[in-house]
């Protein structure tokens, strides 16, 4: 069996609290490497949303988080009923 590529988070993952419902941005790429950066979201109730396009940088993937929650509001990450993409 294949080992896991070790994975580099960015200073900008961690947990984030808005409207009393916090989640956990995960961003990040394979170690050492100049990939692309992919994103994803946990809830309190371990749902995960992950965005099938991957981001250049660690910052656009972040502003895209805060563009969502700008957009939608923390709680869409609540309400949906089935592991999404943004």
């Amino acid at each position: 069996m294949p080992k896991k590529p070790k994975l580099e988070h960015s200073e900008l993952a961690g947990e984030f609290t808005e409207d009393g419902v916090t989640v956990l941005v995960d961003i990040f790429r394979t170690a050492g490497s100049n990939e692309d950066w992919s994103m994803e979201v946990v809830t309190q109730e371990e749902d995960l949303i992950r965005w099938d396009e991957p981001f250049a940088t660690d910052r656009e993937a972040f502003d895209e988080f805060l563009a969502t929650i700008a957009r939608d509001g923390i709680r869409s990450f609540l309400d949906d009923t089935e592991q999404s993409v943004h």
